[in-house]
């Protein structure tokens, strides 16, 4: 059976931030993962998810000025040593949240720029990043994201992010299969979970095409997760929807899925 990871930047919003790890941990999750913690100290971050008894499994790097529409510096000609530094600091939290996995977002080609030479960033910052996150015996991760949330993301299909993971050539890189994304860019499911399995760092999941509970939508998720237990996934399954109320009043999926 999948072990389910709530993702505390989307889920349980009914309460701060802090607060959302007891929250996830009454309703049954045993693992959280979470967008950025730099809002707040690693210690503090380390001791909310202590006393709720859950594990963090995932965060990302910082991603660049979020709020002027930034999403991720990865692949940024220019941004190179900002990138750097921001590895040296997602390392610093994940030694001490004990997390053993760090997702660097590609980010936005900027208006005009040459596509060729972001993807040569992408892959040198990305060769950078493994190299020291494996000094942590820390696994990097690569998600493509859809084309439609985020327009001009520079990797869109798991093609393109087998193809770069492979063009890095290190053994702690892998991909992030986030399962709203593929259906929305790519559909057939099943059969990339399967090719791809090798290379699988990391999976999430949500209702597709609104992005709600995993119940919801067009994707079949009771048979992706069978699937998964087939294919012998060993990983995490991070929930990384918007309830479409209040989250817990959404969770009969997880019940359904665990019983």
């Amino acid at each position: 059976m999948p072990r389910f990871a709530a993702n505390l930047s989307m889920m349980f919003n009914e309460v701060p931030f802090l607060d959302r790890f007891e929250a996830a941990a009454r309703a049954g999750f045993s693992g959280v993962e979470f967008l950025f913690p730099y809002e707040y100290t690693p210690e503090e971050v380390a001791g909310k998810a202590k006393d709720a008894g859950v594990q963090i499994v995932l965060f990302n790097m910082p991603a660049g000025n979020w709020a002027a529409g930034e999403r991720g510096l990865t692949g940024l000609p220019g941004r190179e040593q900002e990138f750097r530094d921001n590895v040296a600091k997602a390392v610093t939290y994940a030694k001490v949240l004990g997390v053993p996995r760090l997702h660097a977002m590609a980010g936005i080609a900027p208006a005009g720029a040459d596509l060729s030479a972001c993807k040569s960033t992408l892959i040198a910052n990305l060769k950078y990043a493994a190299a020291e996150l494996e000094k942590e015996d820390m696994t990097l991760l690569l998600e493509a994201i859809n084309l439609r949330d985020m327009p001009g993301f520079l990797v869109s299909t798991q093609k393109d992010s087998h193809a770069i993971c492979e063009a890095v050539g290190a053994p702690n890189m892998k991909m992030q299969m986030d399962l709203y994304h593929m259906q929305v860019m790519e559909g057939d499911l099943a059969t990339s979970l399967k090719k791809y399995a090798p290379m699988c760092g990391h999976i999430q999941i949500a209702g597709c095409p609104e992005r709600n509970e995993p119940d919801t939508g067009e994707v079949r998720y009771e048979y992706l997760f069978q699937l998964l237990d087939t294919i012998g996934y060993p990983g995490w399954l991070g929930c990384e929807y918007r309830p479409a109320g209040k989250t817990n009043e959404g969770l009969r999926w997880l019940s359904a899925a665990t019983r």
